[in-house]
């Protein structure tokens, strides 16, 4: 059976959510970390959250912090882009409107999405609708799908083999996420996308098939699973080698 959005995301919510707010606020609430007060940048990181915890959680772990000690020149902002954006399928026009836009009025010309787990998959779903001002995405742990669609994958030989068939966009997401991965991304990406994962992740199959579609020094794999530790030393490698200049 195919999932709609708001079943997948139901789905998902109640295996991995303790708590959440089920409100798609309009506009979008956001937290802006900036690099230096007294210097315009032009440089932006939207951090694009997971399930758990909130939009806050990236400053908690010490993630902006370590853009700071490190003294690369982004600013940072946070939308608190949870799970009702995903159900109620406005996730794309209030990022775009409430964060994106807004960001390029005030003069920013380098902007990268860092989604994590399920802010992975928000990234990809913009980047697919818009494109336009986002000059790099880097999908730390990200959530990319079910087993019943990468077994599909997986059985047709990957990416480039893979027929997606005829099917319904508005009911099957996933088919549509990744028929537009294969026909759109696949070799032929104009913007940088990268990819950290940890080995033992339960969303390792998504991430593996992902990293065949992108070149290899643009995927991070190291020891570790679906976790902070991991999370955490996946931004601070992306940071010392100095990915977002590419």
């Amino acid at each position: 059976m195919r999932k709609t959005w708001a079943g997948l995301f139901l789905i998902v919510s109640c295996l991995m959510f303790s708590s959440c707010s089920y409100f798609a606020n309009k506009p979008l609430k956001t937290l802006v970390y900036k690099y230096d007060t007294s210097v315009s940048s032009k440089n932006l990181f939207v951090f694009m959250r997971g399930l758990g915890g909130s939009n806050r959680s990236f400053a908690d772990a010490g993630m902006v912090e370590a853009v700071k000690v490190r003294k690369v020149p982004f600013d940072i902002i946070a939308p608190n882009a949870h799970f009702a954006y995903y159900s109620e399928r406005t996730l794309v026009e209030r990022l775009h409107e409430d964060v994106i836009v807004p960001a390029t009025l005030q003069g920013y010309r380098n902007i990268w999405l860092i989604g994590v787990s399920m802010g992975g998959l928000g990234s990809m779903l913009y980047l697919k609708e818009r494109p336009e001002h986002i000059d790099g995405v880097f999908l730390v742990v990200p959530f990319l799908g079910y087993d019943e669609i990468l077994n599909d994958i997986l059985d047709a030989g990957g990416v480039r083999s893979w027929q997606p068939g005829n099917y319904d966009a508005d009911e099957d997401w996933e088919r549509m996420f990744w028929h537009w991965i294969k026909d759109e991304v696949t070799d032929r990406s104009t913007i940088p996308l990268f990819l950290g994962y940890g080995k033992s992740d339960e969303y390792v199959k998504g991430q593996r098939l992902f990293s065949t579609v992108i070149p290899r020094d643009r995927v991070i794999a190291i020891d570790g699973g679906h976790d902070l530790a991991t999370i955490i030393s996946l931004w601070n490698r992306f940071l010392d080698r100095e990915l977002y200049r590419k």
